[in-house]
């Protein structure tokens, strides 16, 4: 009895801090698709607070900032290069992770030990020299991001796969190579759909990192060129002397972040089962 008691204190603990940490998370996503619905300056001075019949602009924020920053052609930039580079992701780094788990050799080892370093290596150490590397081999535009993605991504996909790799039996692979199969039927035919717990959740982690990330198409891509990607069309809005259309803001911000959050929403049962296929069983 006291053991039930203890344990329902715990439980009611618990749930207290992952409700305030789900408000936590939740109020800034609320905070600004609530300020999307007023006008500019009320924002400002009352960022907190409802849209009522003085502060309330309908939709008009969402019709500035589409006509200011051409948002639409910047989705479909996004979804290009997001779709394009996970989709290389998944097919180079599952490929990459069953040869330096299967294949045992010092190079293989050194191998697989540099894409896990890769992982630690903060992006602003090498940011201005893959400046330099996109100009040279002509990578600023979209194919090249999905090229940049697809080194810069690397690390975490190979070690999620090789880690899932590990816990299949290779009396499996053993099988199919007596019933006459070369090593990539092998891996594509028998390996491969094996993969697809750690493979969804390689494409939603990356997928949530490239649709947002700013810094990479910023410093690659730019702002002068028509292949701009969603978060440098947002920044856009904010003027060279700090002047910005907080509305517009607002309103393009929610818009970014409406597809991620369905993609999220979607796959998200696949994510615990799959990091934990990933990184337990190996």
């Amino acid at each position: 009895m006291i053991q039930t008691k203890s344990k329902k204190k715990s439980d009611a603990i618990i749930f207290v801090i992952l409700c305030l940490v789900a408000v936590a998370i939740l109020y800034p996503l609320l905070f600004i698709l609530n300020n999307s619905f007023k006008g500019k300056f009320f924002i400002s001075k009352d960022p907190f607070s409802l849209p009522n019949s003085e502060t309330f602009a309908g939709l008009t924020n969402y019709v500035n900032g589409l006509t200011k920053t051409g948002l639409l052609s910047a989705i479909g930039w996004s979804f290009f290069i997001t779709i394009v580079s996970v989709a290389l992701l998944i097919l180079f780094t599952s490929m990459t992770a069953y040869y330096v788990t299967r294949v045992k050799s010092k190079v293989t080892s050194i191998l697989y030990y540099m894409f896990v370093f890769s992982m630690i290596v903060p992006f602003q150490m090498v940011m201005f020299t893959m400046s330099s590397l996109a100009d040279t081999f002509h990578l600023k535009n979209p194919l090249g991001m999905c090229v940049l993605y697809l080194g810069f991504g690397a690390g975490l996909s190979i070690f999620m796969f090789a880690g899932f790799i590990k816990s299949v039996p290779l009396e499996i692979e053993e099988a199919a190579m007596i019933d006459g199969c070369n090593p990539l039927q092998n891996f594509f035919g028998v390996v491969f759909p094996i993969l697809k717990p750690t493979a969804i959740t390689v494409a939603i982690l990356n997928a949530m990192w490239i649709w947002n990330d700013f810094l990479l198409p910023y410093l690659v891509i730019g702002i002068s060129t028509k292949y701009k990607t969603i978060p440098v069309v947002v920044q856009m809005l904010v003027g060279s002397n700090g002047n910005k259309d907080m509305g517009a803001l607002m309103a393009m911000l929610v818009l970014s972040i409406i597809p991620i959050i369905i993609f999220y929403l979607t796959c998200q049962k696949y994510i615990i089962e799959g990091v934990v296929a990933g990184a337990v069983k190996g």
